[in-house]
């Protein structure tokens, strides 16, 4: 069962340049990832600071793996002192 990620990301103020290059730089290796079926970074026009991750990944084994990658536990790193908030969801469609 495919699993469906929405995670967003407030910046810390004055820091939103910084949180943009690091973000970004997790999207070409997360899309490589074998279990990856979808991977977007998008930005808030209305609201300042504030990104979203789309994820789409094959199973939750595939979300595992990517958890313990060197490009995914760089990024938490990186991110750690440049974000006020952090909210991730696992999401299904409601029919």
């Amino acid at each position: 069962m495919t699993v469906t990620i929405k995670a967003f990301l407030q910046a810390e103020a004055g820091k939103e340049k910084d949180l943009r290059k690091e973000l970004k730089k997790a999207v070409a290796p997360s899309r490589a990832e074998a279990g990856c079926l979808e991977y977007v970074l998008y930005e808030s026009e209305a609201q300042d600071g504030v990104f979203i991750f789309s994820e789409k990944w094959k199973d939750e084994e595939a979300v595992q793996q990517h958890i313990q990658t060197d490009h995914y536990q760089a990024y938490r790193e990186n991110t750690e002192n440049l974000v006020v908030s952090r909210e991730v969801y696992k999401v299904q469609p409601v029919e």
